[in-house]
């Protein structure tokens, strides 16, 4: 059974950071691409990072590139998105998601708030 789980939200300040994890099982984690997306208030479901299965190849939308960076330990079966310089506009649920471009697994999500 693929299990994704988000951790590490919560509330900040603009300009400050967090970092975010995804647990994986249930798969072979190594072969596959991960990626992050994140639904803000009112907003449509946001694609905004991926890696590739060996991390030589990322994508990051341009509402977050320079400030957010995906990273991942294959042998942790971990993902991870580390957030810098966060905006307001950065508030949204962050959900870990199984694939390059679209997600056939996709965790709970992780709750990330923005503001002074």
């Amino acid at each position: 059974q693929v299990t994704l789980v988000e951790s590490g939200g919560g509330s900040a300040q603009p300009g400050g950071s967090l970092t975010l994890s995804c647990a994986a099982s249930g798969f072979t984690f190594s072969v596959y691409s991960m990626g992050w997306s994140r639904q803000g208030p009112g907003v449509g479901f946001e694609r905004i990072a991926a890696i590739d299965s060996d991390s030589t190849e990322t994508y990051y939308a341009d509402s977050v590139k320079d400030r957010f960076t995906i990273f991942r330990d294959n042998a942790k079966k971990m993902v991870y998105l580390q957030m810098s310089n966060l905006k307001c506009e950065d508030t949204a649920l962050y959900i870990c998601g199984r694939g390059w471009s679209t997600y056939d697994n996709w965790g709970q999500g992780t709750q990330v708030t923005v503001s002074s």
